[in-house]
């Protein structure tokens, strides 16, 4: 009878506790946006307008000193020797894959949960995208399983470092080297982060970077990049973007049209100068998300391994408990924007149905499962806490 009666009070207890919460955030409500670029711009407008008036003055928009400029700069960045601007990051990928002779008739192993362009690029090449589980603690490829997926026809891995936290390259070197692979980092989402003291990008044969505006280096328009310690690698990649040749009218082999523009080049240098800054608010903003957290049952907040450091383009959890859909539409009820990367793992949307016959059971129950929240570097505390306690409070709700 006692125990039954103190259960009941425990339960009235945390009614009202939820109770008072619910109050608290209708009085309390805060808009969070999932992400803000207004901020950034407003600290940095002054030099991004006279890098613009010097460009605008000098006309040369295609090449020129500042594309030239910013990829000296990408490169010492990214701890390379070459660096070379693109159209895109999609096809950056595209365009590595190209200079390293991959296409049609050979296959390329890479993640199963990814931004599509990740396999679009691989199809585009002519080759057949092979797609391999994640590893359910980091969501990157696991590596376990790459050696099941090597065929014959297999010539490349690409490992996405994906949110924003490097693969683990170790194991995927060992595994390319054992084989006779090339590697081609898929580093849309991981300028400045670091695996064992290494720069994302600066492992493989060549990786490929993303400038959409979004990324934790963004431009004010679109862009990408490859880099390398591989000087015949950068030269082709060269050819390969601006119509086969290295100089005007000269066509050495059936190029694209995929150049990095003289003015998001002169942004992207501007903003390369605050990267390691903003990269660590990011951190300090998933610490404290981790700690804001670590009570909350049903949620599991990223996992890094020792000697990796991540940049935190996404900050990702991952729902145990009660729904996830229900708690992105109580966290927008409340003020807050979130995201899904992504719905459905590559090879089970429509495009790529085809390139996979079987399952990767990690990649396809975690999307389910996995929710973005609001993370950028000009976030605010007030705004972490009011999120976390959000998903506390829907999480609690849900288990009842």
């Amino acid at each position: 009878m006692q125990e039954a009666l103190n259960s009941k009070k425990g339960n009235e207890a945390s009614m009202m506790t939820k109770q008072v919460q619910e109050r608290r955030y209708r009085q309390t409500r805060i808009n969070v946006p999932f992400m803000e670029l207004k901020r950034e711009h407003e600290i940095l407008r002054k030099d991004l307008h006279k890098v613009w008036d010097d460009v605008l003055d000098s006309t040369g928009f295609i090449g020129g000193a500042a594309v030239e400029g910013f990829e000296t700069a990408f490169a010492a960045f990214c701890e390379v020797k070459h660096a070379v601007g693109v159209g895109n990051g999609t096809d950056a990928l595209l365009l590595a894959l190209k200079a390293l002779g991959i296409g049609p008739g050979d296959e390329v192993i890479t993640a199963a949960n990814s931004f599509v362009a990740t396999a679009e690029a691989i199809v585009h090449s002519g080759a057949t995208p092979v797609f391999v589980d994640i590893d359910h603690k980091t969501y990157n490829i696991d590596i376990n399983q790459i050696e099941d997926h090597i065929t014959t026809r297999t010539k490349a891995i690409i490992p996405v470092h994906l949110y924003g936290q490097p693969a683990d390259m170790d194991s995927v070197l060992s595994v390319a080297k054992l084989y006779g692979l090339r590697v081609i980092e898929d580093a849309a989402q991981a300028h400045g982060a670091r695996y064992h003291g290494r720069r994302a990008g600066s492992m493989g044969d060549a990786a490929c970077f993303s400038f959409y505006p979004a990324k934790n280096l963004g431009a004010c328009g679109d862009g990408g990049a490859v880099v390398s310690n591989d000087p015949s690698i950068a030269e082709a990649v060269r050819r390969l973007r601006d119509h086969g040749g290295l100089k005007k009218y000269e066509h050495d082999v059936v190029g694209h049209n995929s150049r990095l523009d003289s003015l998001q080049a002169a942004v992207l240098q501007i903003k390369l100068q605050h990267l390691e800054g903003r990269n660590e608010m990011r951190r300090q903003h998933a610490r404290a998300y981790g700690e804001l957290l670590s009570q909350t049952d049903g949620v599991v907040t990223p996992f890094e391994p020792t000697g990796v450091a991540g940049v935190y383009h996404l900050y990702v959890i991952r729902t145990e408990r009660g729904s996830r859909d229900r708690l992105q539409e109580f966290l927008k009820n409340n003020g807050v924007q979130t995201g899904i990367h992504y719905p459905a793992p590559i090879h089970r949307t429509p495009a790529f149905a085809s390139f996979c016959e079987y399952a990767c059971p990690v990649a396809e129950g975690y999307a389910k499962r996995i929710l973005s929240l609001p993370m950028y570097p000009e976030i605010e505390r007030n705004q972490l806490e009011y999120v976390a306690d959000l998903v506390s409070m829907r999480t609690f709700e849900g288990s009842q």
